[in-house]
């Protein structure tokens, strides 16, 4: 069981407290990740590794959302979703699963989730669907981002160069932030995994250079390009001069 205090002046849930997150995932490094990302974001968060420990936790803790995995060692997501809200009516709760189908996705949404995650997904992934779901803002400073005629909406997640839409994934998208976040900087390979997909979670040791290669093409198609690998492995993001 973790638990970690909020820091002051963090987002909150309700009035004059930090949101309470709910982090239910059997998997102990993945738990940990989420736990200590999410109080990062300033909520308060609590984890518990099986069904019956979520609902106790629940019932101690009074979450305001929870991230549910839907594979747990003693009864599923699906039970420990119905018996939440038995207790908890209109508790918004985030599934997390390695099912990817459509036909899991289906049965996690009927099944009453308000939303549903498949692994590996990125960390910004998972804060703006909090956010969503618990009605957070996200920070009112930095909602758009510029590089040149590249500009990167934080609030929308969308980007658009020179006026025209780029349609990018939410792991391109998130890849992207990180870099507009420090342009002309380089970002080193092993910051962009740890930040989008957690280190090693996701498992292939080339996705950030396979998410480059695609973002690149996306980005800088028929364009002056503004996205550049380094040495050692690293890319960055700058301006034409």
């Amino acid at each position: 069981m973790t638990m970690t205090a909020a820091a002051p002046g963090s987002l909150t849930g309700a009035p004059g407290r930090p949101a309470r997150i709910l982090v239910v995932d059997d998997e102990p490094s993945l738990a940990e990740l989420l736990t200590m990302a999410l109080s990062y974001e300033g909520w308060d968060v609590r984890s518990a590794d099986n069904g019956a420990e979520a609902l106790r936790v629940a019932g101690e803790f009074g979450p305001d959302a929870v991230l549910l995995d839907v594979m747990l060692p003693d009864f599923d997501g699906v039970e420990v979703l119905r018996r939440l809200r038995e207790r908890l009516p209109g508790l918004p709760v985030l599934f997390l699963t390695a099912r990817d189908s459509a036909e899991d996705r289906d049965a996690g949404l009927r099944a009453g989730a308000d939303g549903y995650l498949t692994k590996p997904f990125s960390l910004e992934q998972v804060v703006g669907r909090l956010q969503a779901l618990i009605g957070v803002p996200g920070p009112a400073d930095g909602s758009v981002l510029t590089v040149g005629d590249l500009a990167l909406s934080v609030e929308r997640r969308t980007v658009h160069r020179g006026g025209a839409a780029l349609s990018l994934t939410s792991t391109e998208f998130d890849v992207l932030h990180l870099l507009m976040r420090r342009p002309g900087q380089v970002v080193p390979e092993e910051e962009i995994r740890a930040h989008v997909w957690g280190g090693t979670f996701g498992g292939r040791t080339n996705l950030v250079a396979l998410t480059l290669t695609s973002l690149r093409r996306k980005v800088d198609a028929g364009r002056e390009p503004l996205l550049h690998a380094a040495d050692p492995a690293g890319y960055l993001i700058v301006a034409p001069a």
